[in-house]
């Protein structure tokens, strides 16, 4: 955009495009460019881009009220809202509490679970555990429960020490094992962190059920959260799923934890619960932690002034019944296999692609030196960034998940269009994802950061 933006950018010194609409699986920009949505945005428009219905219901909403303080109504919107949610949920999750980002609604899943054990008068049950190589939000407490090393880095002063576990990496594993005779060492490893911490100390274990944004669609082995779940029961501590990249039907089920058919006693959601057409998001907590809280102070100690917003309430509702309409939750699986495939196909025909996983519409690729022996590239080199930036002028966006490893390496990416998107559309992406990683290919063969194949004997 020229002339002078007032607006500080992820990077104050680049250009971006700016956007002129969307259709679908597509954005344009206002040179009539059009970029396939590879990635969702941040992993968020799931129903794609300028849904009528969701449009109308915007609409709608707008002539009745845009905004209640949740301290003196409730609303129509709201309360149709979380019934809805509810019954999605698994299990007895059954009680919404309505914030406006994901950081919020891991934040106010924490202190949630803080609370419950306040009320029982087990103070000292305070501490959140999570793992390494996790992403749970921006703000403070979020960024306390993350295990994002490059995110972290700059306020380790003001943040707690949360993160306790290895990640359940498989390719990477942590401990040099395979699965399944690992007998889940990455799981178990959380008994460990209990035994040195206190069970009387913990208040709950944090997780995204595939890790997102700090590794590329990491997807744990199965059983990893029945014993996960087994050994938070046995020591009486809460498991919170964030749900916030994983849910609302991104991988192809309602939410990611239902792969492993365990039901946690949190959820954190965000992103997909509005698909991008409004901020909305909700901490979700099970039937017997709200019957200890209405038993005691009848109130939970949080909120926000647009929590439970009755205009992103209706689209939040839209949102969720135009997935139903049209089944995408099943699509997301079904394009989900047809995208995973086709990711694999290309790591067979690039060497620089040294893995590839995820479920549903959320994929995730790893960019290495060697496939052979897993060597990465040095984050200084910015492998990831030029891949995004690559594809972007090939005309499709992709999403950063980069420095995973240790913080100083890991290059990955996220491959997560809307639920939408047509198998024609899915072909297009893989084509020009093929022609984008060539073209890096190439580029670092010429930097010498790649051994050329015809010079491999």
């Amino acid at each position: 955009m020229k002339g002078k933006s007032h607006v500080i950018k992820p990077l104050l010194d680049k250009e971006y495009p700016t956007v002129s609409h969307g259709r679908g699986v597509y954005l344009y920009d206002i040179e009539g460019k059009a970029y396939l949505d590879g990635c969702s945005g941040a992993v968020t428009t799931n129903i794609g881009h300028g849904v009528q219905s969701v449009i109308d219901a915007m609409n709608e909403q707008a002539k009745k009220v845009s905004f209640t303080y949740r301290s003196q109504f409730t609303s129509e919107a709201a309360e149709a809202l979380a019934t809805k949610l509810a019954s999605w949920t698994p299990g007895d999750l059954d009680y919404v509490f309505f914030v406006n980002s994901g950081s919020e609604a891991t934040e106010t899943a924490m202190k949630i679970a803080i609370q419950y054990w306040q009320e029982q008068g087990r103070i000292s049950k305070n501490k959140i555990l999570s793992r390494w190589m996790s992403y749970h939000g921006i703000t403070l407490g979020a960024l306390s429960m993350s295990g994002h090393i490059l995110r972290r880095k700059r306020f380790i002063p003001l943040l707690e020490e949360f993160p306790s576990i290895e990640p359940p990496y498989c390719y990477r594993c942590p401990f040099n094992s395979t699965y399944p005779s690992c007998d889940l060492l990455c799981a178990n490893q959380l008994e460990q962190a209990i035994h040195r911490i206190g069970a009387d100390n913990i208040a709950a274990f944090i997780a995204e059920p595939i890790i997102g944004a700090s590794a590329g669609a990491v997807t744990p082995p199965p059983y990893y959260y029945q014993r996960i779940k087994e050994i938070c029961e046995r020591h009486d501590i809460l498991f919170i799923a964030d749900e916030v990249m994983t849910g609302n039907g991104r991988t192809g089920k309602p939410f990611g934890i239902d792969h492993w058919d365990v039901v946690p006693d949190l959820m954190a959601l965000g992103k997909g619960m509005a698909a991008g057409y409004t901020p909305m998001a909700a901490a979700i907590a099970s039937k017997r932690i709200i019957d200890v809280i209405a038993a005691g102070s009848q109130s939970i100690m949080s909120g926000h002034t647009f929590s439970a917003n009755p205009q992103s309430a209706a689209v939040s509702l839209a949102v969720m019944q135009y997935i139903e309409d049209n089944q995408l939750i099943a699509k997301s699986e079904e394009r989900g296999l047809q995208l995973l495939s086709g990711l694999q196909t290309l790591m067979q025909k690039h060497d620089i692609i040294g893995d590839v996983r995820g479920k549903g519409l959320l994929c995730g690729i790893e960019f290495v030196k060697n496939r052979t022996t897993k060597e990465t590239f040095p984050l200084g080199l910015g492998v990831t960034e030029r891949a995004i930036e690559k594809a972007k002028n090939n005309g499709l966006l992709i999403y950063n998940a980069s420095g995973g490893i240790d913080g100083q390496a890991g290059d990955s990416v996220i491959v997560a269009p809307p639920f939408v998107i047509s198998e024609e559309e899915i072909n297009e992406l893989l084509f020009i994802l093929d022609q984008s990683i060539g073209e890096l290919t190439l580029e670092l063969e010429k930097e010498g950061q790649l051994v050329p194949k015809e010079s491999v004997q």
